[in-house]
């Protein structure tokens, strides 16, 4: 919105509008900085509404896990829903500092309403009727493969790409492939052609080309990063701070890798691929950032409110169809390595219990609460998964200069 007010200002009446408010390093600062300050000042209001609504998280109860029952029993009625703070600031943010001509900036916005709206039915369900788990897995699941279903044909299908697109108000993502021979060149990639391109962290070069038929390759794996990560988020999120602490490194190294993807010169550098107008994405992120840092302002132990469903679906779908977009999926697999890993550790258990005679690997997934059965503190695993969360990281950030 304040791109619009300044290039309307500029051109219509003549005014002088300082560059550096249009330059994406500043819009990124910016960005973080208003989605921290909202979430901090409005945090106390919206604590209070919560406790005047009796929105208050439910406990697993005595039956299904005592450990944790007896461990997590006094964050009972602690208000939970806290995602719509988070999201609202980001949206505040993203109103305010992104561009509204830009595609991305759509993108994003339709993934933060769609499985916003997803979580907070899901957690409203579990607040309006007792004993209720909210909704089932499978419909949440289907609806989450429905959108990035929808998503991955507009990335895919030219045609749909085409007609949606305008020529000077949301046109289609384009790419640049820097072209490695005596001359170095660039080739000019459309939206498709730039998505069926497969890259690796330290390889500076597309690891496979799924064009043709493979394209259906694409479709799935889009599918499976967009919904993967929104639950993976959601299994993480179930220690004070976690989530959100894992969530600001993450947005964090997504972001700086959309900023260096939208400059043409450092790409060309770090033989990476360009992709216009990225930046946008890497604004976002950067709002992410700031309002996770600030949630912990209340989230961290003891919490005073819980993100529920409402943010852990929305953010953790966002940190994917941004990867997806950059062509990222891998580096967020590192990058987000400790969602991976309570991701898997679910998925573990499950089977192990079901095929193997009702044995568990782990005392209790996910795999935070495996380390709360062992009798760590909650602070110190929640401590020592964000030092994790901090090597993984870094070790995306280093696959820069390694490739």
């Amino acid at each position: 919105m304040l791109l619009l007010l300044a290039d309307f200002l500029r051109e219509a009446l003549g005014w002088k509008i300082p560059l550096a408010f249009l330059y994406f390093s500043t819009r990124m600062i910016l960005a973080a900085a208003t989605a921290l300050l909202l979430t901090i000042f409005l945090g106390p209001r919206f604590i209070k509404k919560l406790y005047e609504w009796k929105i208050g998280q439910s406990i697993r109860g005595m039956d299904e896990c005592p450990v944790l029952a007896e461990l997590h029993g006094k964050k009972k009625d602690t208000p939970t829903m806290g995602g719509v703070l988070i999201l609202f600031s980001m949206t505040i943010s993203l109103f305010l500092w992104m561009d509204l001509t830009n595609v991305f900036t759509w993108i994003l916005l339709l993934t933060s309403l769609v499985l916003g709206f997803l979580g907070a039915t899901d957690d409203y369900l579990k607040l309006r009727f007792k004993n209720s788990k909210g909704l089932k897995a499978r419909k949440k699941i289907a609806i989450q493969i429905l959108f990035s279903a929808a998503l991955a044909l507009y990335l895919l299908c030219p045609s749909i790409t085409e007609s949606l697109s305008g020529k000077k108000i949301l046109r289609a993502p384009t790419a640049k492939e820097q072209v490695h021979s005596k001359a170095s060149t660039t080739a000019s990639l459309t939206t498709s052609e730039y998505m069926d391109r497969f890259y690796v962290p330290f390889f500076k070069d597309p690891v496979v080309f799924l064009d043709g038929w493979l394209r259906i390759l694409t479709f799935f794996l889009i599918i499976f990063v967009i919904t993967g990560a929104s639950n993976a988020v959601n299994l993480t999120d179930g220690l004070d701070g976690l989530a959100a602490g894992c969530l600001v490194m993450v947005s964090l190294v997504l972001g700086l890798f959309a900023f260096l993807s939208n400059n043409i010169d450092l790409a060309r550098y770090l033989n990476i691929l360009y992709i216009e107008g990225s930046g946008e994405i890497a604004v976002y992120l950067f709002a992410l950032a700031g309002a996770c840092l600030g949630f912990l302002w209340y989230n961290g132990y003891p919490a005073q409110i819980f993100m529920g469903d409402t943010g852990s679906l929305a953010l953790g779908g966002i940190i994917g169809v941004a990867s997806v977009l950059l062509r990222r999926e891998v580096l967020l697999a590192i990058a987000g390595g400790i969602f991976v890993l309570e991701a898997l550790s679910v998925i573990l258990q499950v089977l192990s219990y079901r095929y193997r005679n009702k044995k568990r690997i782990f005392l209790c997934a996910p795999l935070h609460h495996h380390f709360e059965y062992k009798g760590w503190p909650e602070t110190k695993v929640v401590v020592r998964f964000w030092i994790v969360s901090l090597l993984f990281a870094i070790l995306s950030v280093a696959s820069l200069k390694f490739q």
